[in-house]
């Protein structure tokens, strides 16, 4: 059968969330389209080897037009292709961010987004393995876990930001964010836990849902200003899906604005450049693009153990048979969250260290061992867009991020690495550390560090905001997550936010799946 109560388009870290949930509550008959495939990969569920997924059949392999505040360079942008979409590719990181970032929504207009009305929907997905508090959930689907295994380097790591002047905090997602610490992950007993395995696998059974991988939805299909169905690729089968009640587009911050352009919602000059009809003329419809810059920092290290061991046999046989070792790491195994000047109340800048080399998203190796102190700047200035390179609904998006637009944002990555390299000069570090690889000891003041990072700097893989909550005039969505100008459809992923929050998206937008269930379940 090809009609459908409801249909969600993605199966990443909101669409998972909402399709498992409509279907769990017997809603209807539920949908679920996902262009990916399986995310039972070995290199899914292994923490670690995320970065082997980058560039293969499980990543959309995205490139960045030419980026103006980098020298002109593309970047690579990898985007998980496969159930459990982004949840199923990143370093598992469990980060909210900052209550402001809510209340900010709130205050900008996106009614019932404030952050003590969002924290329920945090608490609803969580199984924390600390157990529930005012912060924390235990009885959800998503399990959240400290790390299996630190390693003893990333203590030696916390030590270091400590001695700079930086406090201790244990949870991140608590009473305050700022501070040094360890992260907790999104897993379970050492293995990935994505919002597939939380939010599908336990509806596998399940009569009203269906999911169907490899379906690559082509366009929306309209009965006057109604969605009433979506045409798809699935399998090499070109079809259209009926859906009765609604259709909520769940692809990520950057095919979600495709797919509205394709099917004629967007700027109406830009449409019209690619023949597409205009259904709504919104020129909010991938505008500003946002994402998390990051300067990933490498010192070499006398430290034994470092995950430069971690591709051993030994330390495979050690995952498969016991889920343990230097495989169970993240790599990015602790942080900090910090104002890189005096004047500023709240965190700007997030540490992502590490006991191991990371660079050019892991195609780089380096000779010896080495750790990371990866520099995000999780409050930027700087926005883009999203544009169509052509109608053709396979072709690749054009993607311009302007990082580095706004000067304020390169000073803050400047002061950064500054303080990153206090922490290598520390006396938890100093004995360990033989060497700066990047940026380089010879890269010293204000004008070498930019070009440096104008030459090496890439991101955080958060895209986010590219169909904000706002009004028809500001936004793309109304705070009931419905497409201005049409019924029929709502959006749910990291573009509804209206700014990119303080810290890993992943977090939000499981929350924003979990407030568009209870949304959609309302207006049933």
């Amino acid at each position: 059968m090809n009609s459908f109560d409801y249909v969600v388009i993605g199966g990443g870290s909101a669409g998972a969330t909402v399709a498992g949930r409509l279907a769990r509550a017997n809603a209807g008959r539920v949908l679920l389209l996902d262009a990916g495939v399986s995310h039972k990969n070995l290199n899914v569920q292994i923490p670690l080897a995320f970065g082997k997924q980058f560039g293969t059949e499980l990543d959309w392999n995205l490139r960045t037009a030419p980026e103006p505040g980098l020298d002109g360079r593309t970047l690579r942008y990898p985007r998980g292709k496969t159930l459990g979409g982004c949840s199923s590719m990143n370093a598992m990181i469990y980060i909210r961010g900052n209550r402001s970032d809510f209340d900010d929504w709130s205050k900008g207009g996106a009614t019932g987004w404030s952050y003590d009305e969002v924290l329920p929907y945090f608490l609803k997905s969580e199984a924390n393995s600390r157990g529930r508090s005012d912060y924390h959930g235990a009885d959800g689907l998503l399990h959240i876990q400290d790390l299996r295994q630190p390693n003893p380097l990333s203590a030696k790591l916390i030590q270091a930001m400590v001695e700079s002047g930086l406090k201790p905090n244990a949870d991140f997602n608590g009473v305050d964010q700022a501070g040094v610490g360890y992260y907790q992950v999104c897993q379970k007993r050492g293995r990935r836990w994505n919002t597939a395995d939380a939010f599908l696998e336990l509806e596998r059974d399940n009569k009203n849902l269906e999911v169907w991988t490899e379906a690559h939805a082509l366009g929306l299909k309209f009965n006057g200003d109604r969605v009433v169905g979506v045409e798809v690729d699935h399998a090499g089968s070109r079809r259209t899906v009926r859906c009765a009640r609604e259709v909520v587009l769940s692809a990520g911050a950057v095919n979600t604005p495709q797919i509205l352009m394709l099917s004629g919602i967007g700027p109406a000059g830009h449409l019209a450049e690619h023949g597409i009809g205009v259904n709504v003329d919104n020129p909010n419809v991938g505008a500003h693009l946002a994402d998390h810059p990051m300067y990933t920092a490498n010192f070499e290290t006398t430290a034994k153990g470092t995950l430069a061991e971690a591709q051993s046999p030994l330390q495979l046989a050690d995952w498969l048979l016991r889920k343990r070792g230097l495989l169970t790491s993240n790599l990015g195994e602790v942080g900090a969250f910090f104002a890189t000047r005096p004047d500023l109340e709240l965190p700007h800048m997030q540490i992502i260290g590490g006991p191991g080399y990371f660079f050019d998203h892991g195609f780089r190796r380096h000779p010896k061992p080495a750790y990371v102190f990866a520099c995000s700047l999780v409050a930027p200035k700087s926005c883009g867009s999203i544009r169509l390179r052509s109608a053709d609904p396979k072709a690749p998006v054009v993607a311009t991020f302007n990082y580095f637009s706004e000067p304020q944002d390169l000073a803050a990555m400047v002061a950064a690495i500054e303080r990153v390299r206090e922490f290598a000069a520390s006396a938890a570090l100093r004995d360990l550390t033989t060497g700066e690889i990047n940026p380089g000891n010879e890269i010293r003041g204000r004008t070498a560090l930019e070009a440096a990072i104008r030459r090496e700097v890439e991101h955080t893989y958060h895209a986010s905001c590219t169909a904000r909550i706002g009004t028809e005039e500001t936004g793309v969505v109304d705070s009931q997550l419905r497409v201005h100008g049409v019924t029929g459809l709502r959006i749910a992923d990291a573009s509804v936010f209206p700014t990119i929050p303080r810290g890993n998206t992943h977090a939000p937008a499981v929350m924003v799946g979990e407030k568009a269930a209870d949304l959609i379940l309302h207006d049933a």
